[in-house]
């Protein structure tokens, strides 16, 4: 549940943001009437706005974040071997996918992970724990990176803010209408708009920013399956097969912050309704898809 309430305290912030920021200007007046309709044009118009603004804000800072977060250090001249091969695979991987060369880097830590983030395909980062190089061999450690190139290559971190603006755009103008009708027809407010509007809106926006999140875990988990597959054929089906089981081997250990977990290239373990929230489908299922050769 923490790592829940940070993915949607998150957005909420820099939707609260670029909420201030706009009413600064004067955009929030948009949604004041003097009468007892909603301008929906106006609201949705308002509501893209931040909506998409917040998403694609985390989305252009997202090497930046992923960097101060993990403390990630990129290799600019490789200090020793392991660095040099870490680089010379990545580098043949983007070739073979068709993307620019990504920044490759290592951050310390004790668990088995690994993350790829970025605003663009030809402009990633794609970043190793320490702990995936201790406990690795190089063909399970290829079969990792080839995961996380592909989900740059498959332009998954935009893709996952396209839909994230979306979401953002629907509960923002879901909670207000709520508000309104609330205003409107409970508490009989004639114009502009009163206390029940922006207390039943908070209220709307947290609840359906819940619900809302579903659909983001969804696409995350649906894209663990396209990267696994994307690294099969990059690095080998045999090959990734055994990284996902020593990754399995793994899956009670630390992970990345909070914050990233979505990047990563392992999550945690759900049952029950917990399932809707995880980033990651089990490791299990992503193993025998793999064997299946299904996505």
């Amino acid at each position: 549940m923490k790592r829940i309430a940070l993915f949607i305290a998150t957005n909420l912030a820099i939707v609260l943001v670029l909420s201030v920021v706009l009413s600064l200007l004067g955009v929030g007046r948009i949604l004041d009437e003097s009468g007892v309709g909603l301008d929906m044009r106006n609201l949705i118009i308002f509501a893209a706005v931040f909506g998409f603004g917040g998403s694609f804000i985390s989305l252009a800072i997202s090497k930046w974040t992923a960097k101060r977060m993990t403390g990630a250090k990129v290799i600019t001249s490789p200090r020793n071997e392991a660095e040099a091969w870490l680089v010379e695979t990545v580098k043949n991987q983007a070739r073979v996918a068709g993307i620019g060369m990504p920044e490759v880097a290592i951050y310390d830590a004790p668990d088995v992970n690994a993350f790829a983030t970025g605003a663009r395909r030809d402009n990633a980062l794609v970043a190793v724990s320490t702990g995936l190089l201790r406990s690795m061999n190089r063909d399970e450690a290829e079969a990792v990176l080839a995961h996380e190139v592909s989900h740059v290559a498959n332009g998954d971190m935009i893709t996952l803010a396209l839909i994230q603006g979306v979401v953002n755009t629907f509960v923002i103008v879901a909670s207000r209408v709520v508000g309104h009708l609330v205003d409107r027809v409970v508490f009989k407010t004639e114009s502009g708009h009163g206390p029940a509007f922006y207390i039943t809106s908070i209220l709307a926006q947290v609840v359906f920013g819940i619900l809302a999140s579903t659909i983001v875990f969804w696409f995350s988990r649906q894209r663990e399956f396209r990267a696994d597959h994307g690294g099969a054929r990059l690095a080998g089906r045999e090959k990734m097969v055994a990284a996902l089981e020593k990754l399995k081997r793994g899956v009670d250990q630390p992970h990345l912050p909070d914050q990233m977990a979505a990047f990563g290239i392992s999550g945690g373990v759900g049952q029950g309704l917990k399932r809707l929230f995880m980033t990651h489908p089990p490791l299990e299922e992503r193993i025998a898809a793999l064997k299946r050769g299904q996505m």
